[in-house]
C-alpha cells in the first residue's frame, strides 16, 4: 500500500529574493543550511534543469543500528527569483521510502520575500498508519526552512557569492 499527503510551509524571510534563491542555487551557501543527519555525509549538487542533488549520510540514533541516509533530487523546473520544482527519493538502508514533488514559490513582500513550499508526498513504507512519518517528514522540512532562514541572516551578506554552484562537497 502507498500513502499520499500535501502539506505546505509558508516562512517571511527577511531578504530580498534573489538572495533567497542564490541560497537554494549556489553549493557554498546551500551546504550551510541544507544537511542530512547524522556522520560521513558527502553532497553532490547541479543546480539546473534536470540538474539535481545527490546527499548521503549514516544516522545513528540511540539504542539504534545505524541507519544508511540518501536523498536523491531532480530539479524540474527553475524560474530564477520566483520559482524551483524538483523531485526527490529518500531512502533508508538502499530501500525507497518515500518519494515527493516539491515546489518552492518566492514572492516578494515588505521587508524581504514570502516562501511558499508545497511538498506532495507518496510514502512507500510508512510505519503504522503513517501519520507518524508525514509529522516527522513535517518537521524536518520546517527545521530545514529554519536552517535557511539562520544561514540567510548570518553575516556576511549572501549577495555576489556564486562560486561553488556546481561543485561537489563534503562533510
Amino acid at each position: 500500500m502507498v500513502r499520499h499527503d500535501t502539506f505546505a510551509i509558508s516562512r517571511h524571510l527577511e531578504v530580498p529574493s534573489d538572495e533567497v534563491y542564490l541560497a537554494f542555487s549556489d553549493t557554498a551557501i546551500r551546504r550551510r543550511w541544507f544537511r542530512l543527519p547524522g556522520s560521513g555525509a558527502s553532497y553532490e549538487h547541479d543546480f539546473r534543469v534536470g540538474g539535481g542533488e545527490t546527499a548521503r549520510s549514516t544516522f545513528t540514533g540511540l539504542d539504534t543500528a545505524p541507519e544508511l541516509l540518501e536523498n536523491r533530487s531532480r530539479y524540474i523546473d527553475i524560474a530564477a527569483e520566483h520559482r524551483i520544482v524538483y523531485g526527490y527519493e529518500a531512502i533508508v538502508d538502499g530501500e525507497l521510502r518515500w518519494t515527493s514533488l516539491v515546489t518552492v514559490r518566492l514572492d516578494a513582500e515588505t521587508g524581504g520575500t514570502r516562501l511558499e513550499w508545497t511538498e506532495q508526498v507518496t510514502f512507500l513504507r510508512y510505519t503504522g498508519d503513517g501519520s507518524a512519518d508525514l509529522a516527522h517528514l513535517r518537521g524536518a522540512s520546517a527545521l530545514r526552512l529554519n536552517g535557511l532562514a539562520a544561514a540567510l541572516k548570518s553575516g556576511p551578506s549572501i549577495r555576489g557569492g556564486t562560486e561553488g554552484r556546481r561543485a561537489a562537497s563534503g562533510d
